[in-house]
C-alpha cells in the first residue's frame, strides 16, 4: 500500500493522494458492538497497526516526491492528524504526518446555517463561529464535501432558501465567507458555476448552463466569473494565506451580531497588513452599518463584493474609500449590501511600498 501511494505519485505526477474514512481504520471498534472486538496491548481502542501504517505511508510520500500533499478524510477529534510522524503528543503515538484534514465540523455547521432562512439563521449564528474555537487544532481544508451534494442531499446552490436569485446570492456570500476563512479551500464539481441539479457520475457537470443562448450571463457564468476572482483576490493577498495556521493571522470584529446576521473579521500577512473581510446573510440593504477595526488604518476601499452586477447581484457596494470616523478609534461605516459579503484592504498612504491590487473592471 505503501509502495501504491508512492506509484500514483511518481509514476502519474499526481497533485496529492486524499484517504477516506480514516477514522474507520484508527479505531478498533468503529461501527462494532462490544464483543466484536479486541483492544489493543495497552487496552486502548487505538488500531496500532493502522496508526504505524499512516505514518509510514505519509513520511515516505513527503520524503520521496516533494511537493505533493496528503489529506485525510477524517470525523472524529483523534489529535495530531496533521502532525508530524514523530511528534509525541498526550496519547505518545505520534502524529499521523498528513499535510491536510477535512474540516467536517466547519463544512456541517456552516450548511446548517446557510441552509436557513435568513429570518431564522440568528438562532444559528454559532454554527458559523464555532470553528474558530479549533480552528488552530490541524491543518485544516474546509471542503464541501461530495457526500453532502449527492443521493438526495442537493446541489450547495439548491440547499439555499429563497427563490432563484436569492439562492444564487446566498450561494455567492457563502464562498466568499469561504475564501476568507482560514483554512484551504475545497469545492465539488458544479458548485463553481452554481448548478442547480445533483452532479452525477453519468454525465459529469452541467456545463450547458455556462451557454449564454440560455440566460446564463447573470446567472451560472456570474458565480463562475466570482470563483475566479476569488482564486485571483486569494492569491494576491497574503492576509489569506500566509498566516493561515497561526492564531495571530485571524481578529474577530463583530461575531456576536445575531440579529443582524452579520459576520466580520480581520486576516493579517506576515507583515501585519490586514484584509477586513464581512458577510452579511440578510436580503436587506445596511446602510451606516458600524464596525470598529484597527485605528491605525486611517481608510479602507473594497476589494471584493459579491453582489456586483457582473456576479448577478443587485450592485449595491462601497465605490469611494470608507474613511475612519475622527475620534473614533478606527470606526468606519459600511454599506453592506443583500446577501453577500464584502472584502476590504487599507488604502495605501503616500509612499507605500506595497502595491495594491485591484479588482477586475473597477
Amino acid at each position: 500500500l505503501v509502495a501504491n501511494a508512492v506509484y500514483w505519485c511518481e509514476e502519474f505526477h499526481i497533485d496529492g493522494l486524499r484517504v477516506d474514512a480514516v477514522a474507520s481504520m484508527l479505531y478498533l471498534d468503529y461501527s462494532r458492538e462490544p464483543g466484536q472486538w479486541r483492544p489493543n496491548e495497552h487496552g486502548g481502542r487505538e488500531n496500532l497497526d493502522a496508526v504505524a501504517f499512516l505514518q509510514e505511508m505519509n513520511a515516505t510520500v513527503y520524503r520521496r516526491c516533494p511537493g505533493v500533499v496528503t489529506i485525510a478524510e477524517e470525523s472524529t477529534a483523534w489529535d495530531g492528524v496533521t502532525r508530524a510522524t514523530d511528534h509525541r503528543g498526550p496519547s505518545g503515538l505520534g502524529g499521523l504526518g498528513f499535510g491536510l484534514k477535512w474540516n467536517m465540523g466547519w463544512m456541517h455547521d456552516s450548511l446548517v446555517y446557510a441552509s436557513k432562512d435568513p429570518v431564522h439563521r440568528k438562532y444559528h449564528h454559532n454554527e458559523m463561529t464555532f470553528s474558530m474555537v479549533y480552528a488552530y487544532s490541524e491543518n485544516y481544508i474546509l471542503p464541501i464535501s461530495h457526500d453532502e451534494v449527492v443521493h438526495g442531499k442537493q446541489s450547495l446552490v439548491s440547499k439555499m432558501p429563497g427563490d432563484w436569485w436569492q439562492r444564487r446570492a446566498n450561494h455567492r456570500a457563502y464562498l466568499g465567507f469561504m475564501w476568507a476563512h482560514p483554512g484551504k479551500k475545497l469545492l465539488f464539481m458544479g458548485q463553481e458555476f452554481a448548478q442547480g441539479g445533483e452532479w452525477s457520475h453519468e454525465h459529469g457537470p452541467d456545463w450547458w448552463l455556462l451557454d449564454p443562448a440560455y440566460g446564463a450571463e447573470a446567472d451560472h457564468r456570474g458565480v463562475r466569473d466570482l470563483v475566479r476572482d476569488l482564486n485571483s483576490g486569494y492569491r494576491h493577498t497574503p492576509a489569506l494565506w500566509q498566516r493561515d495556521t497561526e492564531p495571530s493571522g485571524f481578529q474577530w470584529v463583530v461575531g456576536d451580531a445575531a440579529d443582524d446576521n452579520v459576520f466580520a473579521f480581520l486576516r493579517y500577512d506576515a507583515e501585519g497588513t490586514p484584509l477586513l473581510a464581512v458577510s452579511h446573510f440578510s436580503p436587506v440593504v445596511r446602510h451606516d452599518y458600524r464596525l470598529d477595526v484597527p485605528g491605525e488604518v486611517p481608510a479602507w476601499y473594497e476589494v471584493l463584493n459579491t453582489d456586483l452586477a457582473r456576479y448577478g447581484g443587485s450592485d449595491v457596494h462601497n465605490p469611494d474609500p470608507v474613511l475612519s470616523e475622527p475620534g473614533s478609534g478606527g470606526r468606519i461605516r459600511l454599506t453592506l449590501p443583500p446577501l453577500a459579503t464584502v472584502w476590504l484592504r487599507p488604502v495605501p498612504g503616500p509612499g507605500a511600498e506595497r502595491s495594491v491590487r485591484r479588482p477586475p473592471g473597477r
